[in-house]
């Protein structure tokens, strides 16, 4: 069975045909609990968000800040395992009609099995993988098996990649380009700034395939500055923190419901 990279392509090239950016959602797997992840990303798609990347629960999660990694523990501690991240992802995509791609570090897929998690990531009808600490000259194995399956190898860049760096990522990379928008880890900031558009500018001069800015977007009125100049807006530490602060686990789902909805606005421009 092949994967859904054409139905990312697709969603992308839709968004941008609408003159507005996507809105890309990230929430980890098995947070709170399996079935608590997937009523969260369910929501997530019911507030407006139009694609979604779930993440493999990692316990040295060298991207991801205090917000992203508490929710990591509970989803560790809850004894998550990839097949429930497949689950995840063949339930959330079965509802919602989606791209759904999985987040991850190399070693939980390198010692998985290459094959055999691509093989089961298409059949469960994911879009792909983004992959932020696997350097692209040791990404031919994941490639091959990858573009086997119909599944999309997204990368990440960031404002230290220099002009040759980001050409030599962009030319393999499929799907979309994550571009981070600062240096450090996710997490919420005040301001995301010039340098994810300098970097979005620079990544764009070596490739069409659209470039998703991440890290650092928390509200509508951010989502609206980032949409300006990229294809996409990744949120995910505030979807996270609003599961995290809220008094229950329906009270969690519904705080990302509401978010993702404001965040709708803000990349259609009518925040």
């Amino acid at each position: 069975m092949s994967g859904n990279i054409q139905l990312l392509s697709d969603t992308l090239a839709a968004t941008k045909a609408e003159g507005r950016a996507a809105l890309i959602a990230y929430l980890p797997a098995g947070f709170p609990t399996v079935d608590g992840g997937i009523a969260a990303i369910k929501a997530a798609f019911d507030g407006g968000a139009d694609i979604v990347e779930v993440g493999l629960p990692h316990s040295d999660p060298v991207l991801d800040g205090p917000v992203i990694q508490t929710a990591d523990d509970i989803a560790l501690r809850g004894g998550v395992k990839i097949a429930d991240v497949m689950r995840t992802v063949r339930e959330t995509h079965a509802a919602t009609g989606k791209p759904v791609l999985v987040m991850t570090y190399w070693n939980p897929i390198d010692r998985y099995g290459v094959e055999r998690f691509t093989a089961e990531l298409a059949e469960a009808g994911g879009a792909g993988c983004i992959l932020p600490d696997l350097p692209v000259q040791e990404a031919g194995l994941w490639r091959e098996h990858a573009e086997k399956h119909g599944l999309a190898t997204v990368f990440v860049v960031a404002p230290s990649s220099k002009d040759a760096r980001l050409a030599e990522i962009t030319k393999v990379g499929t799907g979309f380009v994550y571009a981070a928008s600062l240096m450090g880890v996710t997490g919420t900031r005040a301001s995301v700034g010039a340098q994810a558009q300098d970097l979005v500018e620079r990544t764009r001069a070596t490739t069409d395939t659209p470039v998703c800015v991440g890290l650092g977007v928390s509200n509508a009125q951010q989502a609206a500055e980032v949409a300006r100049f990229a294809d996409g807006v990744i949120v995910g530490s505030a979807f996270v923190k609003g599961m995290l602060d809220a008094p229950d686990d329906a009270a969690g789902v519904e705080a990302v419901r509401a978010l993702a909805g404001e965040l709708a606005k803000g990349v259609r421009g009518q925040a």
